[in-house]
């Protein structure tokens, strides 16, 4: 990775900018899907008298046994959300050979830059049709050469993803602690956005199929698993390709983000450090319905990693202990930081046969099932 300079932390002024085509998202399917009944948190309640306390109470039960809801009122607008569109909308239309100068140091656990088209045989002899570019935070540890387009908006990029770790996340993170009867702020602590870790603001893209194509990769775009850090964020979202499951033993559901809503899943460090209190929510990318077929689908989200701060342990909380999910005395005591597991989590993806489904990460004593069918 290039030495990071005090222009890249904080680049100067840009005088011209490539202007940004006003950002359309595509139309929504006319096809009759089964969505998800999800519970919507209005994060506007947040800073009401007592507000947090309810948004704690509503979120307690699907915590427990989803993983996945909705939020409104998180203080974005639409034009700032449609901007990150339009700004990764060029990203995406750069010639391949000009994205993989930004290549992310994949090998090492690191998704910081370009993760490239085809980088991984999701079956023997079948490559994925997804590519991505992650936006590691703002510090100086996090820093590298950055596409041009990037650079101009610099500010503008910074601004919504300080806003999505600082506000949107801060937030989430206390409710929980709520949930849990601990410090509010223990939670925040161990992902406070000047410390080192992998959050980081995603551009993400899956290039559309053939029919021909879909049927041999099973209509499949990403496997069905659950994500390796804290909390993810998916932003509007009109293909309709994500789907999740209420409980491992439930069918399929679609997700439906409409302008406005943020769809939020709980990721398995939140599991591992609630010894299963708190649900991993299980989902999967598919091809999309027949009208949205040969639609490119460009996504925007924001993933929330824990912190070297964070320690991989159940919590010592009263409430767990109280519900039986208390720490079992079967752990590893050795003190591992939490941003290791997101780390070997992303090396795996790099090491494991397409057709193994069941291999996963082991460390601390804590274990993810990687797939699901």
């Amino acid at each position: 990775m290039a030495t990071v300079t005090e222009s890249q932390v904080n680049p100067p002024p840009v005088t011209e900018k490539t202007p940004l085509p006003q950002y359309v998202h595509p139309p929504e399917t006319k096809e009759q899907l089964d969505y998800a009944d999800l519970v919507t948190l209005d994060m506007a309640e947040f800073d009401r008298p007592g507000g947090k306390e309810r948004l704690a109470e509503q979120l307690k039960e699907t915590a427990h046994r989803v993983g996945f809801f909705y939020i409104t009122n998180f203080g974005l607008s639409q034009a700032q959300i449609d901007q990150q569109f339009a700004i990764a909308k060029q990203f995406f239309a750069l010639p391949e050979e000009e994205r993989m100068k930004y290549r992310a140091p994949l090998e090492d656990g690191n998704y910081n830059g370009y993760r490239p088209l085809r980088s991984i045989e999701i079956f023997p002899g079948l490559y994925d049709n997804l590519e991505f570019y992650n936006i590691f935070k703002f510090i100086p540890q996090t820093q590298r050469s950055q596409p041009e387009i990037f650079r101009q908006y610099w500010a503008e990029i910074e601004k919504f993803h300080r806003h999505m770790h600082e506000n949107v996340s801060y937030k989430l993170l206390r409710l929980l602690a709520i949930i849990l009867e601990l410090p509010e702020d223990q939670l925040v602590d161990g992902h406070r956005y000047e410390a080192n870790c992998d959050s980081s603001l995603r551009y993400m893209m899956y290039r559309a199929r053939t029919e021909e194509e879909n049927s041999k990769c099973r209509d499949t775009y990403l496997r069905g698993h659950t994500d390796n850090g804290t909390i993810t964020y998916v932003f509007q979202q009109s293909v309709a390709a994500l789907q999740v499951k209420r409980t491992e033993e439930s069918d399929w559901q679609h997700l439906r983000i409409t302008p406005g809503i943020m769809a939020v899943n709980l990721a398995d460090m939140l599991q591992f450090l609630t010894n299963g209190y708190l649900k991993s929510g299980i989902h999967r990318v598919i091809a999309p319905p027949d009208d949205q077929a040969t639609i490119d689908r460009l996504g925007l989200l924001y993933f929330v990693r824990p912190s070297d701060r964070l320690m991989l342990k159940t919590l010592d909380s009263p409430f767990l202990q109280r519900v039986g999910f208390g720490k079992q005395g079967t752990e590893n005591d050795e003190d591992i930081p939490a941003s290791e597991w997101v780390r070997a989590r992303v090396r795996k993806n790099w090491t494991r046969s397409p057709s193994d489904n069941t291999e996963s990460v082991k460390m601390g004593g804590f274990q993810a099932k990687v797939f699901y069918n």
